[in-house]
């Protein structure tokens, strides 16, 4: 799995608008033929349209991500904020995802529930009725390469 931080994520940090120890975050599953832009991508609501239908085990606006710590990693030059897995049991319906954005639901100003994140997954993932799709070692990091 491959991620982007948006660009609407660094715009947020420098203005301090973005709290990573004390916001809520939530992670919303992309349906099929969805592709992640950088520029156009920036709020919950850019992105909605193209997310996994609601129901059979899925609700829409995703999951709340749970223990998110912010740490700094002088090996990579990065500053990360991580999460608890996160898994979703579908029922009555088989999901296919291609993967997944990771918004702020606590800011609102100077726009509604930014997006942070995207997390590819490489290819359809499919769960089909009964299973259980996790997302695991979910962190968004910031770095600089040297």
């Amino acid at each position: 799995m491959s991620s982007l931080t948006s660009n609407k994520l660094k715009e947020l940090l420098w203005l301090k608008i973005i709290d990573g120890e004390n916001d809520v975050f939530k992670i919303a599953l992309m349906d099929d033929g969805f592709t992640f832009n950088l520029v156009t991508h920036n709020t919950y609501a850019d992105i909605s349209a193209f997310e996994f239908a609601n129901g059979s085990g899925y609700t829409t606006g995703g999951n709340t991500l749970a223990g998110h710590t912010v740490t700094k990693d002088d090996t990579n030059h990065a500053g990360i904020l991580s999460f608890n897995n996160t898994t979703w049991t579908m029922s009555g319906a088989d999901l296919a995802v291609v993967g997944a954005i990771i918004y702020d639901d606590t800011v609102a100003a100077p726009v509604a529930d930014p997006v942070i994140a995207y997390i590819d997954f490489d290819g359809l993932l499919t769960t089909y009725d009964g299973g259980v799709f996790t997302v695991a070692n979910i962190s968004v990091s910031i770095f600089d390469r040297v």
